[in-house]
């Protein structure tokens, strides 16, 4: 969160900033270690269904960014309650709180999975939400609530669906962090199927900065990709992370591929771009620098692996 606000013109002299988590697997306090010491930080540990301490959060409030949801694929394969509690239900709370409270702007959080699969071309903003894993099922029902918000109640929401990310501090169970992960322990990096699948990659500290870009310039009630504009099959971005770690392509394992794995993502963020907002990380130094992250902060990720 602390990339938002650093060096983004509109918010450096932000008043406070309250962060409400509720500290799940993937949930850890020492992420805000860099800013923990200022005094505009609060944190709250609770969860997001739960009505009082959202209301309590949400009191005198300007900007809510609602970045809660479980979004793990094959967690919501695996038992898909979880995302419905929170990416669902806690939308709601969101929403119904910030409507209460008239919050000046909430900016809710989306994903490009909620379009679903596309053989060519790029998804816009009104391409139809065809979700096909019960994660981007309960995020395409969560854009919906966030839509219903603004049409009756004209709740100032604006929503932003982003292309996937990588970058530092994020969980082992992700594709980029795994890799990196299971290389530095000498151990295989696993492809679903072909390895042939596509996705668009954006640095996380590109996808903070184009939140707060949407947040002070975008229209209330439109909806906005944050794309990465690189697509790259799967199996070409865990050779590019071999290669750069200096090993070769034994260390890949192909495995069963996922139930309903999508083919390709791939969405238009020219809407975006024309608030004004551009990519400032090429990827191909991004992921040498979030490789050398995962070397440095061996302490951060050690107990997140399987042993």
């Amino acid at each position: 969160m602390r990339q938002i606000f650093q060096g983004t013109p509109g918010f450096e002299d932000f008043e406070r900033l309250t962060v409400i988590d509720s500290l799940t697997y993937s949930g850890n306090l020492d992420n805000l270690a860099p800013v923990s010491l200022d005094s505009r930080l609060k944190v709250v540990i609770a969860s997001i269904n739960d009505a009082s301490a959202i209301q309590e959060v949400m009191n005198n409030q300007d900007y809510v960014f609602n970045f809660a949801a479980e979004s793990h694929v094959d967690r919501s394969i695996n038992d898909a309650s979880n995302f419905i509690e929170s990416n669902i239900k806690g939308t709601f709370q969101v929403l119904d709180q910030a409507l209460k409270q008239s919050v000046k702007r909430v900016i809710h959080i989306s994903t490009d999975e909620v379009y679903g699969s596309i053989s060519k071309g790029k998804f816009v903003e009104s391409s139809n939400l065809e979700p096909n894993s019960p994660y981007a099922a309960s995020k395409a029902s969560s854009d919906l609530l966030a839509r219903s918000f603004f049409k009756t109640h004209n709740l100032p929401v604006i929503t932003t669906r982003c292309s996937n990310n990588y970058g530092p501090y994020q969980h082992p169970e992700k594709l980029i962090p795994l890799a990196i992960t299971n290389l530095l322990r000498g151990r295989g990096v696993p492809i679903y199927g072909n390895g042939l699948n596509e996705r668009e990659w954006i640095h996380v500290d590109d996808h903070c900065r184009a939140i707060a870009h949407v947040a002070l310039l975008g229209k209330i009630g439109e909806t906005y990709n944050i794309g990465g504009s690189n697509g790259k099959k799967n199996i070409d971005l865990i050779l590019q992370i071999i290669t750069i770690m200096g090993l070769d392509q034994s260390m890949i394992e192909y495995v069963e591929d996922r139930k309903g794995h999508d083919f390709r993502y791939a969405i238009d963020d020219s809407k975006l771009n024309r608030l004004g907002f551009r990519e400032s990380i090429k990827f191909e130094n991004g992921i040498v620098g979030t490789i050398k992250w995962y070397e440095s902060n061996k302490h951060w990720w050690s107990n997140l692996v399987a042993v």
